[in-house]
């Protein structure tokens, strides 16, 4: 009994006792700290440092990062001081060249109903829309006409801008969308251009130029019966080569095959392999279908 009339005459005292038994402390008390730990007015501290304190390790801090700054800018001019912007210094895997495919819009599969022009005219479009680059007008005002069937290789500084040969679309006639605005496709018969790849300084087909055909990838044979290709028998004039990169080489058209199927299987799903053909060329990896070839399924609906 007189504890408990002591601890009710002195509660703070009781208090006192509870905190030092139970080693916490208030709200108000980390508060208080907080604050203190914040500005103390007493030494003029902020964080624990002074003034002074901040000032000197500020400026250590600045002084630090310059210089990791410093060394990090001039290990980078160093090694742009080895590379060059108009060629690779490295360009042992892109060679030989891979292929691609005119028009492209919803993966390799090009399926349409002839009567149904809403299902052909969106490769019409597409096709229009790329030739665009290679009107005739277009070609005449920016490249200049070359010699056939040789390398058009032009020396001087790899800085200086060079010229390119022109690729009209009139040379891919029956697929140039001139005289057939519809590629073929209103007929049943679409065309598909076929297009390599650019590689600096490349030179297909080690002076012979590089030709492209086109059969039934798996099945019936029978299911491809007629393919024309433009322009002339289906190559890649050698007088397009080398490529000399986009920054000097600047109104370069890549040279195109037009592949006209006139006579394919209708109603049916065709798997047809194009590749190219010719000397350093490799058309048989498995695991690479655009390496010198390309593989699409053609339907054609009535």
């Amino acid at each position: 009994e007189n504890k408990h009339e002591e601890k009710v005459q002195d509660p703070d005292r009781g208090e006192d006792e509870n905190k030092a038994e139970m080693g916490s402390k208030t709200w108000a008390d980390l508060a208080g700290e907080m604050k203190m730990f914040l500005w103390n007015p007493e030494e003029r501290t902020c964080l624990g440092r002074t003034a002074k304190s901040w000032g000197l390790i500020l400026l250590f801090y600045f002084i630090f990062y310059t210089c990791l700054a410093g060394m990090f800018a001039f290990c980078m001019y160093v090694m742009l001081l080895t590379l060059s912007p108009y060629t690779p210094t490295y360009r042992d895997r892109v060679s030989p060249p891979g292929v691609m495919i005119r028009p492209y819009l919803n993966g390799f599969t090009i399926a349409f109903n002839v009567s149904q022009p809403s299902t052909w005219q969106p490769y019409v479009d597409s096709m229009h829309h790329f030739l665009a680059a290679y009107d005739d007008k277009v070609q005449e005002e920016k490249n200049i006409e070359c010699v056939s069937g040789q390398y058009f290789i032009q020396g001087g500084n790899e800085s200086e801008e060079k010229k390119a040969c022109q690729f009209k679309r009139s040379l891919l006639q029956n697929c140039s969308g001139i005289e057939d605005p519809t590629f073929g496709y209103s007929k049943g018969q679409p065309c598909i251009l076929l297009k390599m790849n650019r590689i600096i300084g490349y030179r297909p087909g080690a002076g012979v130029p590089v030709s492209v055909d086109c059969k039934v990838q798996k099945g019936n044979e029978s299911d491809l019966r007629s393919v024309d290709f433009y322009p002339g028998n289906g190559t890649f004039d050698l007088m397009y080569y080398p490529y000399y990169g986009k920054i000097t080489h600047v109104n370069y058209t890549s040279p195109l095959v037009a592949m006209h199927f006139t006579d394919v299987k209708k109603n049916y799903l065709v798997p047809i392999q194009c590749s190219l053909n010719g000397k350093g060329i490799v058309n048989d990896v498995n695991s690479d279908r655009f390496l010198g070839r390309i593989i699409f399924t053609l339907s054609v609906g009535k």
